[in-house]
């Protein structure tokens, strides 16, 4: 499939999509299906100490993966139904947020940006403009100014409350909105990453891909009492995010961070990063982290997922092999094809 923001350069993702981190809720723990013989020896024994004993609930936590599985084989073709939904039908209330304007952005953020896009910058420059945080190379900064962020977050809610059809950013975030579908893609988040999230990342994160970011995934996701407080541990499938707070208010709710995800659990020991409206967190990808509860109140978090196409081809960085192609909707997960590589035609989008 061809990918609207990068001409006609493809994009793929990989075959694991369907059978790797699939995640349980209800016993907090992403599992690996390929069948139940393998599902039984690689997960049940983990399964029973959690609390799923009975042979009722644990053909309960099947069911659910069966249903997720066919989710995800299925998600390329609902999600483009969605998108063409939404834009037949929806009449978004702030239609200036769609589309990238300077004066969104903080005058923090401007001037880091353009520090970074000159030709004196060094590490130590850099590192005077920015608030680095406890845990390794996880930088807060301003992002947005406040009244951008009250009405994007507006703009959201109607959304939310709209009859659009609405399809959620992964298993693990209950609340959320799909940013592509609602059509932030072309004017507002590759100008974002292209103009200003690929300078910054290009000196900060050289040896992980942030010198060639050429696609993401955005999302927004919410905590509310009555919904989801937090967020598990957990890695993103991105070479580099950027996670910012956009209100609206709330108490705690602080992310925390560990160490990256090939340390092992029992060796890694957690920060704790306050989150502020306004401002972001920039932090590598597969640094494990994950948000504390929140106590009142509600929070809208944006997130990108932003993916380097040279540095992922080499090795997925959910399944630890080579990728196994099979082609997508935009940009799917930021894989691109080798010359000769095997291409699976099945469509997917996550």
């Amino acid at each position: 499939m061809t990918n609207k923001d990068g001409g006609s350069r493809r994009f793929y993702t990989c075959n694991c999509f369907t059978t790797d981190n699939i995640y349980l809720d209800d016993y907090k723990l992403h599992v690996r299906f390929v069948c139940e013989r393998q599902f039984r020896l690689d997960h049940q024994p983990l399964l029973r100490q959690r609390g799923c004993v009975t042979e009722q609930q644990f053909e309960d936590v099947l069911h659910k993966i069966l249903q997720e599985v066919d989710r995800r084989r299925r998600l390329g073709v609902t999600s483009a139904e969605r998108a063409l939904s939404i834009k037949d039908t929806y009449q978004p209330l702030r239609p200036h947020v769609y589309h990238l304007q300077e004066s969104f952005l903080a005058p923090k953020f401007k001037q880091i940006v353009e520090y970074c896009r000159g030709r004196d910058v060094s590490e130590e420059g850099l590192g005077n403009m920015l608030k680095e945080e406890a845990a390794a190379r996880v930088y807060r900064f301003p992002v947005f100014e406040k009244s951008f962020c009250e009405d994007l977050v507006e703009e959201l809610e109607h959304f939310e409350h709209s009859s659009a059809p609405k399809g959620r950013p992964n298993t693990m975030n209950h609340y959320g909105i799909l940013l592509n579908e609602l059509g932030f893609d072309e004017g507002f988040i590759t100008p974002l990453r292209e103009r200003y999230l690929q300078p910054l990342s290009s000196l900060l994160y050289p040896d992980c891909g942030g010198r060639c970011l050429d696609s993401h995934k955005a999302f927004v996701v919410k905590y509310d009492m009555n919904e989801d407080l937090d967020l598990s541990y957990h890695y993103d499938n991105a070479e580099v995010t950027l996670n910012v707070s956009l209100g609206k208010d709330f108490t705690e709710g602080n992310l925390y961070f560990g160490d990256m995800r090939q340390v092992p659990l029992s060796e890694m020991e957690c920060s704790e990063v306050q989150h502020r409206v306004t401002e972001g967190l920039l932090h590598r990808g597969q640094h494990m982290h994950g948000a504390l509860p929140i106590s009142s109140g509600q929070r809208w978090n944006l997130i990108i997922w932003m993916r380097a196409s040279q540095e992922r081809n080499k090795l997925c960085p959910m399944c630890n092999g080579r990728p196994a192609l099979v082609e997508g909707e935009g940009f799917a997960d930021g894989f691109t094809e080798p010359s000769g590589a095997p291409v699976n035609s099945l469509c997917v989008l996550t």
